[in-house]
């Protein structure tokens, strides 16, 4: 191959990677100056490496979205095969693979939804599946979480609770409640059930202030992700879901992080009984192969949508290539029982790791998760529950690098977050670097700060 940039001929494919890198790409979320990202070159199931040939397990699975592990061959095949045959159309046209993609997704959905709307990814869900809820109920406002992560468009990062909601409040009608974190309470609870209790009660207050009849939808993630995996204590959802139809809201389930396996079930909110209006879902759909994601749409709303006009669309919406991704994701998942091996992994080898790792380690306030999604939280002091501080925090997550693990961290946690394909001794393996790093880098001068 002829070498037109004529300066790589002098650097190894790593470097040129890296010079290139910094040179033209603009990263989101980061301070330009100050970045030092990997050059990763290649994968095969949980693993990348770089150019050089250093391999790393990958407990991330990227940006906790790649369930069926790095260059699944059915996958990789399917999107050749069809780049072969028609690499794209527009989405007023019918295709058979986006209808069969539909199809995959409909299969896995409760009773009661037949439609998939596509979208390029999470947030583009997101936000049409606002618009969607607006649209069909009449009414303006979105409640949503404190803790929340719902993407990087006008409404979705609005509707996000975290810190990135800040400086781009440009969107209109949006509401944050506090969920339940019974690890860092906002209600006092001293049980799981009573921090749902006292969660719901603050929501049904909100609500009530707000007034019940301008609120359009409750948009949460069944289980949140990015704010720390914090899997709804008993009866949480079932009581989101009896106040939406308490005041007709339509209830949007986001499922972008926690679905298509990740929580050892298809969807996560199988897991509490009960079944949304909306759920909107992009990562493991196709494990990221080619971005898409899309709203699964319940039949009473979109019915709304049969002689009325939907105001929205992408030019990308059901792109062959993701279409073809998403049939042999599923398909794949389906043959070799992936969710089934996630839920399994999940219960008998990262479950009781994590709690043996919190019973040995001091600054392990607390681990939480199911099935491939697990956050492990720590702390300078157990008592206060202080977090441990960032610089902290970077050496452990330097330490995991060193030692062959690409970690997901955020804030004061290790998120354990690998493919839904991870095996028993991977597991294990992974959790024994973090134990090792864990080790290092807390407990040599007998202080955990």
């Amino acid at each position: 191959m002829p070498i037109t940039d004529p300066s790589a001929a002098l650097e190894g494919d790593g470097a040129t990677a890296l010079r290139l890198d910094r040179a033209h790409v603009f990263h989101s979320w980061s301070a330009q100056a100050h970045l030092a990202p990997l050059a990763l070159a290649g994968g095969s199931g949980c693993h990348v490496w770089d150019h050089d040939g250093r391999t790393w397990l990958d407990l991330s699975s990227q940006l906790v979205n790649v369930n069926i592990g790095h260059q699944h061959p059915r996958v990789v095949a399917a999107i050749q095969e069809q780049a072969a045959v028609l690499a794209t159309i527009a989405p007023a046209t019918a295709n058979l693979t986006r209808g069969r993609a539909a199809q995959a997704v409909v299969r896995h959905a409760p009773p009661g939804f037949s439609k998939v709307f596509f979208t390029n990814g999470g947030a583009d869900a997101n936000e049409n599946a606002i618009r969607m809820a607006r649209l069909h109920t009449g009414r303006d406002k979105v409640v949503s979480h404190y803790r929340s992560y719902h993407g990087n468009t006008g409404a979705a990062v609005v509707a996000t609770g975290d810190w990135r909601r800040v400086p781009n409040e440009y969107a209109r009608g949006h509401v944050h409640v506090f969920g339940p974190y019974a690890y860092r309470s906002e209600f006092w609870s001293t049980s799981p059930e009573q921090e749902s209790e006292r969660a719901l009660q603050h929501l049904a207050h909100v609500i009530a202030a707000e007034g019940p009849d301008s609120v359009a939808a409750i948009l949460l993630e069944s289980v949140p992700g990015t704010a720390g995996v914090l899997v709804p204590p008993p009866g949480y959802l079932a009581g989101v879901r009896e106040i939406a139809d308490r005041y007709g809201i339509v209830l949007i389930l986001d499922e972008v992080m926690a679905g298509f396996g990740r929580t050892g079930t298809w969807f996560a909110f199988e897991q509490h009984g009960v079944v949304p209006d909306l759920v909107t879902f992009a990562k493991g759909v196709n494990s990221g192969y080619v971005p898409a994601g899309g709203v699964l749409i319940s039949d009473a709303v979109a019915a709304t949508f049969d002689d009325r006009v939907f105001p929205g669309g992408l030019t990308y919406s059901g792109h062959p290539l993701a279409m073809a991704a998403v049939v042999a994701t599923i398909e794949a998942m389906e043959d070799e029982l992936v969710v089934e091996n996630a839920a399994s992994v999940g219960r008998t080898v990262i479950g009781p790791g994590l709690a043996d790792l919190a019973a040995r380690h001091a600054a392990v306030g607390e681990v939480r998760g199911t099935g491939v999604f697990w956050a492990v939280e720590l702390v300078s002091d157990p008592v206060t529950r202080a977090p441990l501080p960032p610089a902290t925090m970077a050496a452990i997550k330097a330490g995991l690098l060193a030692r062959g693990v690409l970690p997901f961290v955020q804030d004061n946690r290790v998120h354990v977050v690998p493919p839904c394909i991870i095996s028993p001794d991977e597991a294990r393996e992974g959790l024994a670097v973090l134990d090792a790093v864990l080790t290092a880098v807390l407990e040599p001068s007998g202080s955990t700060t």
